[in-house]
């Protein structure tokens, strides 16, 4: 959900990297951790879909903002559409470090080898996120004061 927002679209994710998964089973490593391979395989999947959704039609970027977002179901659900509504703002690639490490609970290390970048990448965009963040938290509260 957090890669596709939408539903149907995250289904068909998840039922081809299962696929995947069954057709390239001899490649797990014998004490490897599987959800970790599973993501690899989920994220690969994702980014080709992106592209060729690009080549289809005729672009080179597809803005996350087309879209819609299905927040996750939360206590405070106002609050919960707030943080999903930030988070969906950010880049896709510092949106996809936060899921990562904040969501999933990958180490910067296994986020960074899910992703094939630099540990210190990873960082550098949790830092960026939670920068971010904070000043859309702040501005908000300070719109909520002053109403």
């Amino acid at each position: 959900m957090v890669l596709s927002k939408k539903r149907d679209v995250a289904d068909d994710l998840v039922q081809a990297t299962c696929v995947r998964a069954l057709e390239r089973a001899q490649q797990i490593k014998e004490g490897s951790p599987i959800d970790r391979w599973f993501f690899s395989i989920l994220h690969s999947i994702w980014i080709n879909e992106v592209r060729a959704q690009q080549v289809r039609r005729g672009q080179g970027f597809v803005d996350i903002d087309e879209l819609n977002a299905t927040p996750v179901e939360f206590d405070n659900q106002r609050q919960a559409n707030q943080v999903m509504q930030r988070v969906n703002q950010l880049p896709e690639a510092q949106r996809n470090a936060v899921f990562l490490v904040y969501v999933e609970g990958f180490t910067y290390q296994e986020a960074a080898q899910t992703l094939d970048v630099p540990v210190g990448t990873i960082m550098s965009r949790l830092a960026s996120a939670r920068l971010t963040l904070a000043g859309k938290s702040a501005a908000a509260s300070h719109r909520g004061r002053t109403s």
